[in-house]
């Protein structure tokens, strides 16, 4: 999957149009970014990039950009 197929599965997880997410957005900044939609993102990292990722991970990350790395989603 490429970087701006992934961004916008992401930007369907949280309810944005696609192409609305880049990389540099501040997830706080997000409404939709929430428990569910993280549970959802890890679900897409596994079944795309085949990377096991936890929440305990994802909660270090302050951009979609951060968790485009730990999902080792290529720039």
């Amino acid at each position: 999957m490429t970087r701006e197929e992934f961004l916008n599965s992401m930007a369907d997880l949280v309810e944005l149009p696609r192409g609305a997410l880049k990389g540099p957005e501040q997830l706080n900044a997000i409404e939709q970014w929430n428990s569910l939609a993280m549970i959802s993102f890890i679900a897409l990292a596994d079944a795309n990039n085949r990377v096991s990722l936890s929440p305990r991970q994802m909660m270090k990350c302050t951009t979609v950009s951060d968790l485009l790395q730990i999902a080792k989603v290529d720039p």
